[in-house]
């Protein structure tokens, strides 16, 4: 997929698109010294990491009453992958967004906010485990690539019933989805949804909401 591709799959300004374009060649000349993603799918970074999380964008929950601001709490950013795509989608669309990215890897946050800056997006980083951040309310949670269903939720359990009764959970995950869920359901109570990836067959795009500890 080219960079035109992806803007035309998304739907974004050639603005927009140029913001990106900077985020990705920040991204290729960290690559050489930090392992940000992996290498082999640079050659379709487009699709299989800018359109893998731009295409969480919809699943947003809609922006609070005048004009307050949703707010994402996004873990493991590692590359920036869906938190920082989803900070860039929303400060085009002039849609209130309020980004934190938690990652705990110094160099790969250090990665973060010069991509941020290169972007031209505010967003907060956090350097530490999102398990060991002092909880505050968000709207929505993010994760791509980090762990199983079960273990997602151990380390977020703080951030559950911080005063966002509507929290959700947005998750990029693959074949094994069914099975993550099973083990879960052992401790946990959700409602689920399920929604089919634009970038890979038989992949889906979870989202958890209304979510319990048994």
């Amino acid at each position: 997929m080219t960079a035109e591709a992806f803007a035309a799959a998304v739907d974004v300004s050639r603005e927009t698109l140029r913001r990106f374009e900077a985020y990705a060649e920040a991204l290729v000349k960290f690559q050489k010294t930090i392992n940000l993603v992996s290498p082999d799918t640079l050659r379709d970074l487009w699709r299989r990491h800018f359109l893998d999380s731009a295409q969480l964008y919809r699943y947003l929950p809609p922006p609070g009453g005048a004009g307050v601001p949703r707010v994402l709490l996004d873990f493991g950013s590692g590359g920036g992958f869906p938190g920082l795509v989803l900070a860039i989608m929303a400060d085009a669309g002039n849609q209130p967004l309020t980004v934190h990215l938690v990652e705990s890897d110094a160099r790969k946050c250090a990665f973060l906010r010069e991509a941020a800056r290169l972007a031209g997006v505010r967003v907060e980083v956090h350097n530490a485990r999102v398990e060991d951040l002092e909880a505050f309310p968000v709207d929505v949670i993010s994760a791509r690539a980090v762990a199983p269903i079960d273990k997602i939720l151990a380390v977020i359990q703080g951030f559950i019933g911080q005063g966002h009764d509507n929290l959700s959970l947005l998750l990029l995950k693959g074949r094994q989805s069914g099975e993550e869920l099973t083990a879960a359901g052992k401790n946990w109570t959700m409602e689920v949804e399920s929604f089919p990836s634009l970038t890979e067959a038989g992949a889906s795009i979870l989202r958890l909401t209304d979510i319990r500890r048994d």
